[in-house]
């Protein structure tokens, strides 16, 4: 069987995701990973219900939802569980989504990309939630 890094897996699944974005300025995807299974996911976007408008003259709109709180929101919708899970964002979480992923329980935080700022990572640290960086 050949050897793979699951962890590239799990993040190559997420930029796949991130392709269902309506968004032109940036666009996020999102894995929730537990027990080796995917238990949900999210890109950024617009609440179910409005026009797939992300951005308006080049600024994001404020409605817009982060693909980390759409993964988590999925999960809270469903019979599972994120307790213990990891998540795999191509771009590294914001400071909201940050309080999300710590009151979900989330233990493990994987990323490719650093958000434009790192007050997020700062939180996650804080909360001693496991943070690593996949090229």
């Amino acid at each position: 069987m050949p050897s793979c890094d699951i962890h590239k897996v799990y993040m190559n699944i997420a930029y796949e995701i991130s392709k269902m974005s309506y968004a032109s300025r940036l666009k996020v995807g999102a894995l929730l990973v537990k027990d080796n299974s995917i238990i949900s996911f999210g890109y950024n976007g617009m609440p179910y219900g409005f026009d797939n408008v992300c951005e308006t003259n080049d600024v994001t709109n404020p409605e817009v939802l982060h693909a980390e709180s759409n993964a988590v929101i999925k999960i809270c919708k469903s019979t599972q569980s994120s307790e213990g899970a990891s998540l795999y964002v191509t771009t590294s979480p914001c400071f909201e989504c940050s309080k999300l992923i710590i009151q979900a329980g989330i233990k493990n935080v994987y990323y490719n990309n650093l958000y434009r700022n790192i007050e997020g990572i700062e939180l996650l640290k804080k909360a001693n939630i496991n943070i690593f960086k996949i090229d």
